[in-house]
């Protein structure tokens, strides 16, 4: 199997370093990653400018590229512009978690989109921001509970977040807003933007939604095709 690993913490995170190591016992691995820090970057894609896309030796034994642009930059100049062929694209482990609807705006979801875009399967992988350790030790589980559903025979992409402790396994949908922001006026015509976790310390959210605030491995299958059906079936038949 030929993978793909990109990430939007950048080449040198951690967590990347981890997920290639093991991928390198599922099959043969190439690296395509961000040069710098790329989070909350979502699914944007330079068009305006020339970027850098440099070889480096940044993983044992692993063909790896650096690329000064976004996650799905990165997709897209393996699979487009270098032609290489994949058989699955894993995304991360991110630095903390990407749930309900704060995915829109991650790099790390948005490069799988990328990916289905470009018929390439794939799986974001992202951990509790304190540690990768449980996500580590789980990645041989998660992957069992995808081949055993054939889940990645159901759906182009694959959400999986992991918390600090806890290994029991949910398939569950997106839920719904995570983070809230509020904004710091400065001197000087600037802003700082601050996220606020809405739902810090809380163990009561539903069991059918991605929030592993619970406790539990969730994995969340994603579409590319953002149609509302229930309205576009009711305007036709009007």
């Amino acid at each position: 199997m030929k993978i793909l690993v990109v990430n939007d913490d950048g080449i040198d995170a951690e967590g990347i370093k981890h997920l290639v190591e093991w991928a390198k016992t599922k099959g043969e691995v190439c690296v395509f990653a961000p040069k710098l820090q790329q989070s909350g970057t979502s699914h944007s894609i330079e068009i305006h400018n020339s970027y850098e896309v440099k070889k480096v030796d940044a993983f044992d034994g692993v063909e790896a590229y650096s690329v000064d642009s976004t996650p799905a930059d990165c997709v897209r100049v393996a699979i487009l512009g270098m032609n290489k062929k994949f058989d699955l694209v894993l995304s991360g482990i991110n630095r903390g978690f990407n749930l309900g609807a704060d995915i829109h705006y991650s790099g790390t979801v948005g490069a799988c989109f990328e990916a289905a875009n470009c018929g390439v399967r794939s799986v974001a992988l992202s951990s509790d921001y304190s540690s990768f350790d449980n996500a580590i030790k789980n990645l041989d589980r998660i992957f069992a509970e995808i081949e055993k559903h054939k889940l990645l025979e159901l759906t182009q992409i694959l959400n999986v977040n992991v918390p600090a402790d806890g290994d029991e396994i949910l398939i569950t949908k997106v839920g719904g807003k995570v983070y809230s922001d509020t904004f710091d006026f400065l001197p000087n015509d600037m802003v700082m933007p601050r996220l606020i976790n809405l739902y810090k310390g809380t163990r009561n959210l539903e069991l059918d939604t991605d929030g592993t605030f619970t406790g539990h491995i969730t994995i969340s299958p994603l579409r590319v095709d953002s149609t509302d059906y229930s309205a576009h079936d009711k305007i036709i038949k009007n």
